[in-house]
């Protein structure tokens, strides 16, 4: 059944329509009839060709939540069914061979089958395939599709490093950045039981984020240079050694050694935003507090369903703003420029 995508052939756009005829349905792979479909800065990234990697033409989307219209041979029968709606994730496959695959940590599977680098085979399309069984996700009934979207990129990026690294409820913690990944990593965090510090540069933001669940709000300018805020009530004593976490979402070059001074010793740095440029630090910055720096990817098949059925027990929703399918080159705009509050997802 021949798939009718939206295509970029050129770094930068326009979005094109484009049709193509997908190979036979392999034992083990889902056909899913897109009905939403995030937009990501990394869909962007792949257009854009950002990263030096793409090959055009680009099929990009990653956040697809739609209903399942084929399955494999070898599909467990128990899961999924034809009719089911479910989400296909920036990860829609792994060898599940390798010795990462096998310790359940699928996310470093140097074979895993990644969306965003197929080329064609995005989700901004009438249909997506996962090449693996396992990384369709059954939604919970209470997440609406469209909520449901982002959390298959942008929510499991922030729920895992929160697994991953240890994040207790106890922890006083720190989101830097209000956006995208940075609005659900609030709720989430909130929910989680920590005190959270919203750190942000834009001042604006504050009402925003105490309605994610910050407790408290910090202008960066203002951490950075000692000042804890009008509002910090002594929970960031002066920005000096007041976090066990800090979680940066944003897709920038911070000082980071700033934001080490900012945590408590044995303290952890997690970056989930991609940086601009080189990401240096001072060893002593890690050293003398035993303090770790550490990266964070989207989460493994089972840390997924966690996360989507954590969302749905908490009510943690993503803000969103709807564009229809006629529209994605401004949907990808929008991103592109930082517009977005805070999601964009596109209706098929």
């Amino acid at each position: 059944m021949t798939v009718r995508a939206y295509a970029v052939e050129r770094p930068g756009g326009p979005v094109r329509r484009y049709e193509y005829e997908p190979e036979p349905l392999g034992p083990l792979e889902v056909d899913v009839a897109v009905t939403h479909c995030g937009v990501c800065q990394t869909d962007v990234g792949a257009v854009d060709d950002t990263y030096g990697i793409s090959r055009f033409p680009v099929v990009a989307g990653h956040e697809a939540v739609g209903v399942i219209e084929a399955v494999g041979s070898a599909v467990d029968g128990t899961r999924l069914a034809v009719g089911q709606r479910v989400g296909v994730g920036a990860t829609a496959g792994a060898c599940f061979a390798c010795a990462w695959c096998l310790s359940g940590r699928q996310h470093l599977c140097t074979e895993k089958d990644d969306l965003v680098l197929r080329g064609v085979g995005g989700a901004f399309a009438t249909r997506v395939r996962a090449g693996d069984w396992r990384y369709v996700h059954p939604l919970p009934d209470a997440l609406a599709s469209e909520h449901a979207a982002p959390l298959l990129c942008a929510g499991i990026t922030v729920f895992s490093a929160v697994v991953r690294y240890g994040v207790r409820p106890t922890d006083r913690v720190a989101v830097v950045g209000v956006g995208g990944l940075g609005h659900l990593a609030l709720q989430f965090l909130a929910k989680w039981g920590c005190h959270v510090t919203a750190i942000s540069t834009t001042a604006a933001k504050e009402d925003d984020a105490r309605r994610f669940g910050a407790h408290e709000f910090v202008v960066a300018d203002d951490l950075l240079q000692g000042d804890s805020g009008p509002h910090a009530d002594g929970g960031l004593q002066r920005g000096s050694g007041s976090f066990d976490f800090i979680l940066s979402t944003v897709s920038a070059d911070l000082p980071w050694d700033a934001y080490l001074a900012a945590l408590r010793p044995h303290g952890t740095l997690c970056v989930v935003g991609v940086p601009h440029g080189a990401l240096t630090v001072n060893p002593l910055s890690l050293l003398l507090g035993e303090k770790r720096l550490v990266g964070g990817l989207v989460g493994t098949p089972e840390e997924t369903r966690q996360m989507l059925d954590f969302a749905a027990r908490h009510d943690i929703r993503p803000t969103v703003e709807p564009f229809p399918a006629a529209r994605l080159d401004d949907a990808l705009d929008h991103v592109r420029h930082g517009r977005a509050r805070y999601r964009a997802v596109v209706e098929f």
